[in-house]
């Protein structure tokens, strides 16, 4: 098993999040089994979940379908259980989000596999000699945000303000709190659309509820664009 997690590593080109660079503890299932973690399982699993979020899970569909690689497993795992149990409702999981297509035992074994990912933030530099297949694979990996327009000085004191308590100074979240930075601006308009219009249920709402004018937004959006840089 570690074996096969360090192919996956050094095969990508990837690099583990400092919460995934040891295998975890066996934990029991709901059905009393003891669940060990399987890399290849977790592979395997995030075959079907490429369509939508990329082969290495960094997104796709222009930032409409989110970065979901690189996050804490926690993390992860509680958003799968929330699409299963319908509590948070998204349409696109319903065939995947259920006991039968994706059951405990793969919620963390895929969970795990992709918080082993962290992308790179650009492709490889013109500096660094690789042969052209190496370089052509990690320029896929590459997820790159789209520098926003607005006022990222103004974007910059919002965040600090709302956001930084929970998401950190840098943007890379904290355990339960997914990384705003290297996160596809679209996809989190959308969900801050559904966070403020009752649809999805957000821990914090006091702050996000903040009054924030449309320019205040875009501002914020400016200032999140640039914390991949």
């Amino acid at each position: 098993m570690r074996l096969a997690m360090v192919t996956i590593v050094v095969a990508t080109g990837l690099v583990c999040t400092a919460w995934a660079q040891k295998a975890p503890e066996p934990r029991q299932l709901p059905n009393g089994k003891t669940w060990t973690y399987d890399a290849d399982a977790g592979r395997d699993i995030m075959r079907t979940c490429a369509a939508c979020h990329g082969e290495f899970g960094g997104g796709g569909g222009g930032g409409v379908y989110p970065r979901i690689s690189g996050m804490h497993p926690d993390y992860i795992a509680e958003q799968l259980r929330a699409f299963k149990s319908r509590a948070r409702e998204n349409i696109p999981m319903i065939p995947y989000a259920n006991d039968r297509e994706l059951p405990e035992k793969d919620v963390l074994d895929v969970s795990y596999y992709l918080a082993a990912i962290t992308p790179p933030k650009h492709p490889p530099s013109d500096d660094v000699t690789m042969d052209a297949f190496e370089r052509l694979t990690l320029a896929k990996q590459a997820v790159q945000i789209s520098r926003q327009p607005g006022d990222i000085a103004a974007g910059q004191k919002l965040y600090d303000a709302d956001c930084m308590e929970c998401h950190a100074r840098d943007g890379l979240g904290r355990v339960k709190k997914p990384p705003l930075a290297q996160q596809h601006v679209p996809y989190l308009r959308t969900q801050i659309t559904l966070f403020l219009t009752g649809q999805r249920k957000h821990e914090d709402v006091d702050e996000l509820m903040r009054p924030k004018s449309a320019k205040d937004w875009d501002n914020l959006w400016a200032y999140v664009s640039t914390l991949d840089d």
